[in-house]
């Protein structure tokens, strides 16, 4: 699986201040950018957490902000477009994102139309298709999943044709990352462990998806390893200032390494359920995870075999080591109660619907086995039995 002679280019240009009570720094960062006016972009349950006031406290006196507080889980083209009214009502020069991956891709997305013409963020999905560089973004991430803050992509709903489309660029990502583990103290057991999957899924994904490269390999497996020895103790006891501090740093690492990679075929089924019933992205990475995993199997066992062993797992043989990780996974998931896909009632008659919007993901030809709708098809089955 070595890939240490593919030629490949690896940029990050998002500054990252990561420590306890590194919120306190969030002047500083918008001095640097010359930032004296943003738009605090976030959500009611940022808000409701008492979050979003400790933010403001450190601001107070020093900026004049204004609040956008209109994003709602699985981010909308409605709420972005909202956003950049708001950012232009009142005159802002920068963005300050607080929250989980929805406000932070959200805030990229206006942006986005901060810096660019279109008035509808459709205009610019897929890769590379805006040219002009957002305002200073500063993100300040309340969860340990998306690693958006790290990002280069933006992942938004389109409420029409109800699917989820991706606006992915190196303009796209902030320009400073404040990544203050005492943020995720509060987040309830179940977005924990949804978020934590999520940020698993990145990182295997990531490392076994067919554009990986050495650097984005490193840091996957450091993901997978923080990730996998530290979830169960954050989903047990989220007071746990250790767990949760490597809990965010693994999905910091794991968000560098799949922007620098991809993801893959977890991520197609995941984003096309969202973009149909407006589930939750993390439950249905870690629901769908294990699955792919498995189906995967034959085309990966190396790879599934170097993450066996960052997960701490020996075994005699890669293909034996292959499957202790699958396994893994599967007992990981249950261990911090990821729902059965049952749950998510989803019908049976948008199977199909599902499969084909799966197979038209950018993402979906980065999975290490080639899938069409057909296969889309078997994994959704696979789930449901």
């Amino acid at each position: 699986m070595s890939n240490i002679l593919s030629t490949f280019l690896f940029t990050l240009p998002t500054r990252i201040v990561f420590g306890h009570g590194c919120l306190k720094t969030l002047p500083e960062a918008l001095k640097a950018l010359k930032a004296s006016r943003p738009l605090i972009v976030t959500d009611k349950g940022v808000a409701a957490a008492g979050i979003l006031d400790k933010a403001l406290a450190h601001l107070e006196g020093k900026v004049k902000y204004v609040v956008f507080d209109g994003v709602e889980a699985n981010p909308k083209d409605v709420n972005v477009s909202a956003g950049a009214v708001a950012y232009n009502t009142a005159g802002a020069d920068s963005i300050v994102a607080i929250g989980g991956g929805s406000p932070i891709d959200c805030a990229k997305a206006i942006g986005v139309l901060a810096a660019n013409s279109a008035s509808d963020i459709k205009a610019y999905e897929g890769k590379n298709t805006h040219s002009n560089p957002l305002p200073p973004l500063v993100c300040v991430p309340t969860t340990a999943g998306t690693g958006s803050e790290l990002t280069f992509s933006a992942v938004i709903t389109d409420t029409k044709d109800k699917y989820k489309m991706t606006i992915k660029n190196a303009f796209t990502a902030a320009k400073t990352a404040v990544c203050d583990p005492e943020l995720t103290l509060t987040v309830p057991a179940p977005i924990t462990a949804a978020t934590g999957m999520d940020a698993l899924t990145h990182a295997i994904e990531a490392f076994t998806a067919t554009c990986a490269e050495p650097i984005s390999d490193a840091l996957a497996l450091y993901a997978v390893e923080l990730i996998n020895g530290n979830l169960v103790k954050v989903f047990k006891d989220g007071a746990n200032l250790e767990a949760r501090s490597n809990m965010l740093m693994g999905s910091m690492l794991a968000g560098i390494a799949f922007s620098h990679s991809d993801v893959a075929s977890v991520h197609c089924i995941a984003e096309a359920l969202g973009g149909m019933y407006d589930l939750p992205h993390g439950v249905c990475n870690a629901i769908f995870l294990p699955y792919v995993m498995e189906y995967n199997m034959n085309s990966c066992i190396e790879g599934y075999a170097r993450i066996a062993r960052a997960m701490g797992l020996s075994s005699p043989s890669e293909r034996a080591g292959a499957v202790a990780a699958v396994m893994a996974v599967q007992e990981l998931a249950k261990a911090v109660k990821v729902p059965s896909f049952a749950s998510l009632n989803v019908r049976e008659e948008d199977y199909p619907a599902i499969a084909g919007a799966s197979a038209k993901n950018i993402s979906s030809g980065s999975n290490p086995r080639p899938m069409s709708e057909s296969d889309y098809m078997e994994v959704l089955k696979m789930a449901s039995r």
